[in-house]
């Protein structure tokens, strides 16, 4: 008896700890391309894609936020991008960290340089007036991390990208044209992260990105002060059996 409230104990904390999910995609930060397959560009900006080559010095980030109560498990990352001219897959590696708090000085939560796989060809990148271009091709690379776990909190996700591809790698910003606080760092910058704005509008853009892995829900005290008091519960009836005996 006493051996199987110890298993009940052992199953309890087990299933308020990590729960039933599996892995899965725990956030998306926008569309890649319309259900066209197309990114457009927004009129009247006029940049299609913002520099992330780690080669020159450049990179992108956006930030997410995980829910009070929740914790994530993160195994995969997901990013969105193209080089011109390219006729295929050609992106290498991603140089990502994701810090808590602040782009710049906050607390490098986890980090990496990370071999990329081909997710699929998304869509094409193209202005309003050539839809049927086809010589910037969107493809999701994959980023297959090492397990690591983040709490509650507000995080900014950084990365740049290799290709071997002569133009870019260059970032997309979401395709349904919303505004919002991606950044950028550069060279001139000192590595350092600002709001990115369209030179030709002026306007902010939000990036696509997806983080994948496992959710599990942070239990509240009260479930920890339940399940113990059942466990209590079991052991003391194992106990007056035994005396009985």
């Amino acid at each position: 008896m006493k051996r199987f409230a110890l298993l009940t104990l052992a199953a309890a904390a087990a299933a308020i700890s990590v729960g039933a999910a599996q892995a899965a995609e725990l956030y998306n930060n926008g569309p890649v391309v319309n259900s066209s397959g197309k990114s457009v560009l927004t009129s009247p900006s006029t940049g299609l894609g913002i520099g992330a080559q780690t080669s020159a010095g450049n990179s992108v980030a956006d930030d997410f936020t995980i829910a009070a109560g929740s914790s994530w498990n993160v195994s995969s990352l997901d990013f969105f991008s193209y080089q011109t001219g390219a006729t295929g897959f050609t992106f290498q590696q991603a140089t990502w960290a994701i810090r808590s708090g602040d782009a710049n000085t906050g607390t490098i939560m986890a980090s990496g340089v990370t071999n990329l796989t081909n997710g699929g060809l998304q869509g094409y990148r193209v202005t309003p007036t050539t839809l049927t271009n086809t010589q910037r091709g969107i493809y999701k690379a994959q980023a297959d991390v090492a397990d690591f776990s983040l709490g509650a909190g507000h995080y900014w996700l950084s990365w740049s990208l290799t290709g071997t591809a002569a133009s870019g790698p260059w970032q997309p910003p979401v395709s349904d044209g919303r505004t919002g606080n991606a950044m950028q760092a550069t060279t001139a910058s000192s590595g350092i992260f600002s709001t990115w704005t369209d030179a030709g509008s002026g306007l902010t853009a939000e990036l696509p990105f997806a983080i994948n892995g496992v959710a599990a829900a942070v239990p509240e005290p009260s479930s920890y002060a339940l399940m113990l008091a059942g466990a209590a519960v079991m052991l003391g009836l194992a106990r007056r059996r035994r005396q009985a005996s």
